[in-house]
């Protein structure tokens, strides 16, 4: 079971405030917000074509800021995969919300230019009081009535002008929107603001959702996040670094104990890990960081960690210089991702590893083709790579990696 982090409910809400700015450039939220701001190229379609795609884009990022909001209120400190949580009415009844704000601006503009201010005013009071009602009921009819708008905001007192704000500073962000796309190139201008419409939505609905967070009791709401956090045996993780800490000077090997029995029980989380290799760099127990590292490196590997594996690797190249993961599959994971990072010193290790200990494997021609390239980038090292290719060559006439082998080839050689 993955880690999950969470947040207590009785964090001060200036720290929750300032490290809320980040929320929407961490974990899932970045890529997504990234992705929401460049479809909002499809509003330059033709006519109700274009119309009709802008409005599914701004559905589906009132939905996962919707989804922001249920997550945080639930204690999460990461922002949720997309579609992780709420319900699908929510994004469309944010969405024609929002819109219906925008119209009345539009109205007021055009035939009430005096009425604009009050109008603005009313609508930044109101919305965050729509938007958490309509997230965590989806009931349209409740989230419009204003006597539930004066019960919600009599809930959060002083700390409700935060959305307010935010709500105030994402309308002046569009009114600049329209100056700025008429300054700058459009294709330029669209994604720019629509990137800083999606940050601030999310932003606010993340601190509406501290604020819930910090209320849960009056809202009936019990965060499933700490629930998640004791089923998976965190707290008591926790629990246990404590112990192994207070042991580490005394009895090293006793704290060493301790984690080795919880280790091989279930998955357990990075801290538990880095504390494991401590106590052994301390008993200069270098074999027994070498072992555990090809156990972490796999584990790292089969969740979707691979640079952390990979930095993990460099740590005990540094004990050994010869050690290569022990499974030909996490070797050529770790020698590709290293080639993409430019750590060709470790890319072209791990190319040779591979070639020294798995020479028959169908992926052998691939990892010594990398490393050939890895070595053609030197002049001194041509004869190497040359000398590797025709080994190449030799082993697999037939393989289908032949025809780059022996481009590579010619390549070194040079002109005829």
């Amino acid at each position: 079971m993955p880690r999950v982090e969470t947040v207590a409910a009785d964090t001060p809400f200036e720290e929750r405030l300032r490290t809320g700015f980040s929320y929407p450039l961490r974990g899932a939220a970045l890529p997504t917000c990234v992705v929401m701001a460049l479809l909002h190229y499809v509003g330059l379609l033709p006519s109700y074509v274009g119309a009709l795609a802008s409005a599914l884009v701004w559905a589906a990022t009132w939905r996962y800021a919707a989804d922001c909001m249920l997550h945080t209120a639930n204690g999460y400190a990461d922002p949720p995969d997309v579609g992780s949580e709420g319900n699908d009415s929510s994004g469309w009844g944010l969405t024609a919300i929002h819109l219906l704000v925008v119209a009345f601006c539009v109205i007021a503009i055009v035939f009430f230019p005096r009425l604009l201010w009050p109008v603005l005013i009313v609508s930044a009071l109101a919305l965050p009081a729509i938007d958490m009602s309509l997230a965590f009921d989806g009931n349209l009819a409740l989230a419009l009535n204003p006597f539930n708008w004066g019960r919600v905001i009599g809930s959060f007192g002083a700390a409700y002008l935060i959305p307010v704000a935010i709500n105030l500073l994402l309308g002046v962000l569009i009114a600049l929107a329209s100056i700025g796309t008429a300054l700058l190139p459009r294709l330029l201008a669209l994604p720019l603001f629509a990137f800083a419409y999606t940050y601030l939505i999310v932003l606010a609905f993340h601190l509406m959702g501290v604020m819930i967070h910090q209320r849960h009791e009056r809202f009936g709401l019990e965060p499933e996040a700490p629930k998640l956090a004791k089923a998976g045996g965190q707290d008591a993780d926790e629990a246990l670094l404590a112990v192994v800490d207070a042991l580490a000077h005394t009895d090293p090997a006793a704290a060493t104990a301790l984690l080795v029995a919880r280790m091989r029980d279930r998955v357990a989380p990075a801290s538990l890990h880095l504390a494991y290799r401590r106590l052994l760099q301390r008993q200069n127990l270098h074999d027994g960081l070498l072992m555990h590292g090809q156990i972490w490196i796999a584990a790292l590997i089969a969740q979707g960690e691979s640079r952390r594996a990979l930095g993990l690797l460099q740590e005990c190249c540094g004990i050994d210089a010869g050690f290569v993961p022990d499974d030909p599959r996490t070797c050529g994971e770790l020698a590709d991702l290293a080639a993409r990072l430019g750590i060709n010193r470790i890319a072209l290790h791990l190319c040779n590893g591979f070639l020294a200990h798995w020479p028959r494997d169908p992926q052998a021609p691939h990892y010594g083709l990398l490393a050939a390239r890895q070595l053609a980038e030197h002049p001194d090292q041509h004869a190497e790579a040359t000398a590797l290719l025709d080994r190449l060559a030799d082993a697999w006439p037939n393989h289908p990696l032949r025809a780059e082998i022996d481009a590579q080839r010619r390549q070194l050689a040079g002109p005829a």
